[in-house]
């Protein structure tokens, strides 16, 4: 990038003082004689180039180029000479032209620099053999199952600590009802101000990260699998609003009647496409959508089996209700993934003391096999319409509803403008009708979204139990006796159920209009099996000493129907057969 030449004739103290310096073509140069030089590599003529800041160089210290700099035409190899034009820029050309062979020198420095900084070669050659053998050997069976099952591990934490949070935030929420006293308007503010507080934030805080973090989640997914392209959908940024957001919802309680299950598949679903880039890193292949999408389905199964510690539901749902199109190799891809989700799910609640060993989420105790004879098929028979029936009106009024929210100005302006005001106006309104004290009574207000599925699966006869007249509703929520929650003396067990599956149904519908993460599935789970519940006790209302079968009388047992009627319910909501696998697990 020097003149090989200079003007004859001018002083040997001019100073040349040039404009522009190209990167190997040319130099533009004006001595304060006033004449004007241009020159290319070969010293003539003149070439095209980058523009620079002007640089002062003493005339009679101009050298021949650095054959070693100019190539081709005057393009300078990348490294050293790159180095040493940052460096003119900085210090001064002065500085570094020191003679003849000074830009030789210092090329040569650098170009061994470069070559010999590299201590220790036979240890990294050893080394890099070592962790390339150990990478052949761990990925002989194919290195997507070490990802598939760090996917079930990470899930089974996430889901572990967001439960362990929001009991610990809804037992305070208990404690703080319980010790206002016996004051009505502390126990209100008490019992509405917390379930409002927690939805503001959700929503706020979810939606200020990111919109994509509202919902359940699962319509996107479905969408991505269709081969859409959604951008920040599965980012990790997401990830966060999510959890924090389906945290807070969860911690409102039963007062919201929403769950975390499509919010959870979200969640295991970006959890699998991190893990999947992760993939692609280390094993040097190029990114395959087709990997990306088993890695996806395979999140859905987790998503769903560490929520309820059922990994043959959660494969079913992955093949039913997520993906489009199924391989058959992905079956067992999704069933690895979702059983070590779901094991170590249940391992950590022995690990916490909650359980003395690994047992189902929701655990029945029948006291025999099938809890129904063959004459009550006609019975669950009409279970089965009735909860088609509600379904099909739940599906219905829910678009209906949907559609007026947008339609409404005030409420269309509320969602576009003050989305967590919006949620805080709701959960308000839901928060004062489930008041214990008032109509909360009579809907087992007090119970969480765990306890009023367990309650509702009991095997023993709540008509039978509330026969006794000395039964009084405790102050507290009795554990081992759930079912008194759902007893009045004024409108007996039957009222309690027809007034909770009344009021819940158009709660469960304003609910899902709330724009912050929540669950659908769970409220139609415990719906389902309070219409199962309330079928069972008829039954047995009206056969008090059970139906006779082959010479032996059974007794109804209205937990069976309540079983049936929750596998109804969302199977005709959604259209699909997975529940079943989840009330089998």
């Amino acid at each position: 990038f020097l003149l090989q030449s200079r003007p004859t004739g001018l002083a040997t103290s001019a100073q040349w003082s040039f404009s522009c310096l190209s990167q190997g073509h040319f130099l533009q140069g004006r001595g304060k004689l006033g004449g004007q030089v241009r020159a290319g590599p070969g010293g003539k003529g003149e070439g095209q180039g980058d523009r620079c800041a002007g640089v002062t160089w003493p005339a009679p210290e101009l050298r021949k180029p650095d054959r070693q700099a100019v190539k081709d035409g005057g393009e300078i190899n990348r490294g050293p000479a790159e180095r040493l034009r940052a460096q003119m820029a900085t210090e001064g050309a002065s500085q570094i032209w020191k003679g003849k062979g000074g830009l030789q020198e210092e090329e040569g420095r650098i170009l061994i620099l470069e070559k010999t900084w590299r201590p220790w070669p036979k240890a990294r050659r050893r080394v890099r053999g070592c962790l390339e053998c150990v990478k052949r050997q761990l990925f002989r069976v194919g290195d997507d199952w070490y990802f598939l099952f760090a996917l079930g591990v990470l899930m089974a934490l996430v889901s572990f600590a967001m439960d362990f949070t929001v009991s610990r935030v809804a037992n305070a929420h208990q404690w703080l009802y319980q010790e206002v006293g016996d004051y009505r308007v502390l126990k209100y503010l008490s019992w509405t101000i917390y379930p409002v507080a927690l939805s503001t934030f959700s929503t706020g805080f979810a939606q200020s990260i990111t919109p994509h973090s509202g919902g359940s989640g699962i319509p996107e997914l479905k969408t991505i699998l269709t081969g859409v392209v959604l951008e920040e959908y599965l980012a990790v940024q997401n990830f966060g609003a999510k959890v924090v957001g389906l945290t807070c919802t969860l911690a409102c309680g039963s007062t919201l009647f929403l769950g975390k299950v499509g919010p959870f598949v979200h969640l295991s679903s970006m959890i699998a496409a991190y893990l999947g880039r992760i993939r692609t890193t280390v094993s040097g292949e190029y990114e395959n959508k087709i990997k990306q999408n088993e890695m996806l389905v395979a999140g859905a199964a987790v998503g769903v089996a560490t929520v309820f510690g059922a990994p043959i539901s959660g494969v079913l749902f992955s093949i039913e209700v997520v993906a489009s199109h199924f391989a058959v190799r992905d079956y067992w891809r999704g069933f690895f993934a979702a059983t070590c989700g779901a094991f170590f799910f249940r391992l950590l609640a022995v690990f916490n003391s909650e359980q003395e060993t690994i047992t189902a989420l929701f655990k029945t105790s029948f006291k025999i096999d099938f809890p129904f004879d063959l004459p009550e098929t006609l019975f669950f028979m009409f279970l089965g319409i009735a909860c088609g029936v509600v379904s099909c009106a739940y599906l219905f009024c829910q678009r209906w509803f949907l559609g007026y929210v947008r339609r409404n100005s005030f409420t269309s302006k509320l969602l576009a403008t003050e989305k967590p005001l919006y949620s805080a106006l709701v959960a308000f309104l839901l928060a004062s009708l489930s008041f214990p004290l008032s109509l909360g009574q009579f809907m087992a207000s007090r119970l969480s979204m765990k306890e009023l599925l367990t309650s509702l699966l009991d095997n023993r006869t709540w008509g039978i139990l509330s026969q006794n007249a000395s039964l009084e509703r405790p102050l507290h929520v009795n554990p081992h006796d759930l079912w008194l929650e759902w007893w009045d003396p004024n409108i007996t067990v039957f009222g309690c159920l027809l007034v909770f599956l009344v009021m819940k149904f158009w709660m469960l519908i304003l609910a899902t209009t709330m724009p912050m993460p929540a669950g659908y599935f769970m409220p139609v789970f415990i719906y389902g099996a309070a219409l199962g519940r309330l079928v069972g006790e008829a039954v047995a209302v009206l056969f008090p000493r059970g139906i006779t079968s082959e010479g032996a009388p059974n007794l109804i047992n209205p937990g069976g129907y309540a079983l049936a009627g929750e596998s109804g319910m969302v199977c005709g909501s959604w259209r699909d057969l997975w529940p079943a696998g989840r009330s089998g697990g």
